[in-house]
């Protein structure tokens, strides 16, 4: 599982035309699901997610998480994330899960994000999204589990 996080003041995503999610100051997560993931890696994921610590202290040193200062996490399915791109000038996707997969585990990483926080918010799986952000910092990671 992979995750493409950026600390955010505000992220919204839309689906024709509706805004299915939308957070303030927070973390937007891309997130792609490989094959072989399972919940192990998913509850991992969510850890990280809601742990990994990017967001200023006192003295503006990374040192607490989403889950210390509260702020919102928005998920965003993003299949590409796990694409091959060594070879070529197009990209292969045999290494992302299957969308039927792919739906199963990120449902669960919601499911357990939601369990463990909030707010938590979300696209819409397998649509076409328009996703809007403004980058804190910019600050961006990417995660894997």
């Amino acid at each position: 599982m992979i995750s493409l996080i950026q600390r955010v003041t505000e992220a919204a995503v839309h689906v024709d035309g509706e805004c299915v999610g939308r957070i303030g100051p927070g973390l937007l997560a891309l997130v792609a699901v490989e094959p072989g993931d399972d919940e192990a890696r998913v509850q991992r994921m969510a850890e990280r997610l809601l742990g990994y610590r990017v967001f200023g202290d006192a003295q503006d040193k990374m040192n607490l998480s989403v889950a210390d200062t509260g702020g919102g996490l928005l998920l965003v399915s993003q299949f590409t994330l796990a694409a091959d791109t060594n070879k070529g000038m197009r990209p292969s996707f045999t290494s992302a899960a299957t969308p039927e997969q792919g739906r199963l585990w990120f449902e669960r990483l919601l499911e357990v994000c939601k369990q463990r926080h909030s707010p938590v918010e979300s696209g819409r799986f397998g649509a076409h999204m328009k996703v809007s952000l403004i980058n804190d910092g910019p600050v961006t990671f990417w995660l894997r589990s």
